[in-house]
């Protein structure tokens, strides 16, 4: 009985415990926004009702805010939210009883009232860039008041075409507030990475390595392009373009251009992405062994020469290497000169030998009569070549471009 009793006390002990505890957090609960909110205080709030006119915000406990619902309405009055979408909003006045919030300082006699404020607190200001002038942009804000943002501070980077921002409507921070809003100099700059930094937060929720996404090319650099997922730029350096060998990406892609890549790396940590386009196309290499038989002919494109002979590209992405040995002239020929290639011209070439796993065919001319005699320097070349695994996927051409110069048109081999 006394362990009953004992068990029975403990029990009673917890229950109280947690009653006062819930009680203790219902009315932290109650009181939170009594006291606490400044203005320019951000906080995220919950929408509970949304009216012609108002939006309004639940605080926590039995508390309301509200703002004006045009600040979440497009230019046809429909609104962004919905009920029960949580945003983030700037806590500005209390009157009566009622917290009056802003996303932003718009314009009006209302947003001139608070322009000192917004200066004072952090409250992002609504803007229409008017024009260019020397150093920067003419901004109206607050209706009829002028102000001034430096280039440095419209976006995270110069933009290339300064115009485009002329007649836009954006959101601006004022950095400097003189003679009573006679001089007022605005930024965009901690707009702009604290929208990066959320849209980076959404997109680190939704993608991972080896999946595909759908993007847009926004940058075309020499070592690859910049493609743009919700916000979040990655790259796809020049090697994985295609699975041939890219000269110009602006042959194969075009700013503004809509294309699927596969991630291949995540480093949130120094922000980088790297991306293939290649990796959502098929392999050619797939193919080789139902396209390419040992003894067919093919028509082939001359890639480049090099002392140990001429890559030829059969098709994109596969390369055949027609040794320096093939080139030989046939010994029936008066003088038995080679050939002459050039960069660019076609040929017909006959597959010899083929590597699967090192991505290697080996070629001969299609009007070869038979095998020529070999140096045996050119002997040993030609087995280093074909007996050396591949350290990469790419092609063959790719694979000893750098160990072996290129020659120009027109040079002599």
């Amino acid at each position: 009985m006394d362990t009953e009793n004992q068990t029975t006390n403990e029990s009673q002990e917890l229950n109280e415990t947690e009653e006062t505890k819930s009680f203790a957090e219902l009315l932290a609960e109650t009181e939170v926004t009594k006291d606490w909110l400044k203005p320019g205080q951000k906080v995220e709030v919950m929408i509970v009702k949304i009216t012609p006119e108002w939006i309004f915000l639940d605080l926590g406990g039995k508390t309301e805010g509200y703002l004006d619902r045009r600040e979440l309405s497009d230019e046809d009055g429909n609104v962004s939210v919905k009920e029960g979408d949580k945003i983030r909003a700037y806590f500005l006045s209390s009157r009566n009883n009622e917290k009056l919030f802003t996303t932003k300082v718009g314009g009006g006699e209302a947003g001139r009232t608070f322009l000192e404020d917004a200066w004072q607190s952090g409250i992002p200001i609504e803007g229409i860039v008017e024009k260019e002038t020397k150093g920067g942009y003419e901004v109206k804000i607050s209706g009829d008041i002028r102000s001034f943002c430096p280039y440095s501070q419209m976006g995270l980077k110069r933009e290339e075409k300064p115009g485009d921002y002329l007649g836009k409507r954006l959101p601006f921070n004022i950095i400097e507030y003189g003679e009573r809003g006679k001089n007022i100099i605005l930024s965009r700059k901690d707009i702009l990475k604290e929208e990066q930094e959320q849209q980076k937060e959404a997109v680190k929720q939704t993608i991972q390595e080896g999946m595909t996404v759908k993007g847009k090319i926004v940058n075309i650099q020499k070592f690859g392009a910049f493609m743009d997922i919700g916000g979040v730029q990655g790259l796809i350096p020049i090697s994985e373009i295609g699975w041939s060998r890219v000269g110009d990406i602006n042959d194969h892609l075009s700013v503004g251009q809509e294309v699927e890549a596969v991630i291949m790396k995540l480093d949130w940590e120094k922000d980088r992405i790297s991306m293939s386009l290649k990796q959502t196309i098929a392999d050619p290499w797939d193919q080789v062994d139902n396209k390419y038989l040992v003894g067919s002919i093919h028509t082939g494109r001359v890639l480049s020469m090099t002392k140990f002979g001429a890559f030829i590209a059969l098709e994109p992405g596969i390369d055949g290497l027609l040794h320096i040995s093939k080139l030989k002239g046939d010994k029936k020929t008066k003088g038995g000169a080679a050939p002459s290639l050039v960069v660019d011209q076609t040929l017909d070439v006959q597959i010899e030998a083929i590597d699967r796993s090192a991505k290697r065919i080996s070629l001969a001319m299609a009007t070869a009569s038979g095998p020529d005699e070999e140096k045996k320097e050119d002997r040993d070349d030609y087995r280093d070549y074909m007996g050396k695994p591949a350290n990469s996927l790419g092609s063959l051409h790719d694979l000893l471009k750098d160990k072996f110069p290129v020659k120009g048109k027109g040079e002599k081999r």
